[in-house]
């Protein structure tokens, strides 16, 4: 909760959420654990400097599927870091080509996603479904 503080307090920091479909019907919890938690993030998403995409199924081809991957950009470009979820633990990645990589990726990412009215539709479709 603490971390969530950078989303609200003084100036907030801006952040991009792009979920994969899959993941917003996982239904981990069971049926009611999952509704909050969709709903949650359709609150979330209503916040100003909060964007939150979802990669549908259906879009093929798309990079770092199932991988989750975190780009903490800020506004001196050599302290930008990426840092990957793995199942050893966290890797963090700061060298220029790394950070070039996974900028592509990501904007591949978010080129095939819905845009934010659209993904918060989805999301509000698969919490009723629930």
């Amino acid at each position: 909760m603490k971390r969530q503080a950078v989303l609200f307090e003084g100036t907030p920091t801006p952040y991009t959420a792009i979920v994969h479909e899959a993941a917003l019907r996982m239904g981990f919890g069971g049926a009611d654990v999952a509704r909050a938690q969709l709903r949650y993030l359709l609150e979330m998403s209503e916040q100003p400097t909060v964007t939150l995409l979802v990669l549908p199924f259906g879009q093929t081809g798309f990079p770092a599927a199932g991988q989750p991957i975190t780009c903490a950009i800020g506004p001196v470009p050599q302290l930008d870091t990426v840092v990957l979820d793995t199942d050893h633990g966290c890797e963090f990645l700061d060298a220029e080509a790394q950070l070039n990589r996974y900028r592509s990726v990501l904007d591949h990412m978010e080129s095939r996603a819905l845009p934010e009215r659209e993904s918060r539709d989805l999301i509000h479709r698969i919490a009723a479904e629930l």
